[in-house]
């Protein structure tokens, strides 16, 4: 799943693997496109220096793909 600034809401959590684009920083897990209604508090994760980044609550694995 790739992730994208549009108005589609998608499930928080479902996926374990996400590709963001710079153009979505700053990341936080749940994403912005996330529903939050069911899942953990919002964390910044820092992925500029490495291109990825694992989330601490859930484990959702983000990779940067440009």
């Amino acid at each position: 799943m790739t992730t994208s600034s549009s108005t589609t809401s998608h499930q928080a959590n479902t996926e374990r693997h996400y590709e963001v684009r710079r153009a979505d920083l700053p990341l936080s897990c749940p994403t912005a496109e996330m529903a939050l209604w069911n899942s953990h508090p919002r964390v910044y994760l820092p992925i500029e220096a490495e291109g990825s980044a694992d989330c601490p609550y859930c484990g959702a694995h983000y990779v940067l793909v440009d």
